[in-house]
């Protein structure tokens, strides 16, 4: 029995490309079909959770929100590797900096992803499992932002259940360990990635500075992350070569 459409996606397979990109807000989603995808199609708009499926320098690339939150994305990118036959998820969002060297629109790959969630809990290992990115997505998606000499970093992420946390020490302690960035979403996208066998990488653009307090607009967020987009899209069309 098809697992097709589920109660979150409402689509078939062949509707989307090996690659999705996954931002989290819908209007960024709709942002990059109209503006870097050639022939969009609407694939999916349960929830008004749009998914997009075109064509960009001739490979054929899916862009769909996955909503805010761990629940929320491990829900998207599960369906999406496991149901939709999707190889590819490449987070695309914003991200707060947590270290000096981070400024305001660089670009952060996440190699990893700590978490203050318990998303791990459902596989019953016997530790702590680290998410991590998939090796050839992030070396690809770094070659590719060499070519546009783009500034930015590589290193570890924070994926925090809570974005009003009540510990007032709460960043600078895992800022402590190197972290560079926090944000709400990859670490689930790697363990489902991991589980089911398949790639993932999420990047960021910083839209603000925990450190400095710089912040940039929510139109900005939507609108102006043109380079992190080139990045990822530029990282589809290599991960058909």
């Amino acid at each position: 029995m098809a697992n097709y459409p589920t109660p979150h996606i409402n689509a078939k397979p062949e509707d989307f490309a090996k690659t999705v990109l996954m931002p989290g807000d819908p209007l960024r989603a709709k942002f990059i079909a109209e503006n870097f995808l050639e022939s969009p199609v609407l694939v999916n708009n349960v929830r008004s959770v749009q998914g997009y499926t075109g064509t960009y320098k001739g490979t054929r690339v899916s862009v769909m929100a996955s909503g805010m939150g761990i629940p929320s994305i491990g829900i998207y990118s599960y369906e999406l590797f496991n149901f939709f036959d999707v190889d590819n998820i490449i987070r695309i969002g914003s991200t707060g900096a947590l270290v000096p060297e981070v400024k305001i629109r660089d670009i952060v790959f996440a190699q990893g992803a700590c978490t203050n969630s318990e998303y791990q809990a459902q596989y019953g290992i016997p530790g702590h499992f680290a998410p991590i990115a998939d090796y050839r997505l992030l070396k690809t998606a770094i070659e590719e932002a060499d070519k546009l000499k783009v500034n930015y970093h590589v290193g570890n992420a924070l994926s925090s259940d809570v974005f009003y946390n009540a510990d007032p020490e709460f960043n600078a302690k895992w800022a402590r360990m190197g972290v560079m960035c926090v944000e709400m979403e990859a670490a689930a996208l790697y363990m489902n990635a991991a589980y089911a066998k398949k790639r993932a990488l999420a990047l960021f653009t910083v839209s603000d500075s925990l450190v400095t307090g710089e912040a940039t607009t929510a139109e900005e967020r939507q609108n102006s992350f043109t380079q992190m987009m080139e990045v990822a899209l530029n990282t589809a069309v290599a991960m058909e070569k």
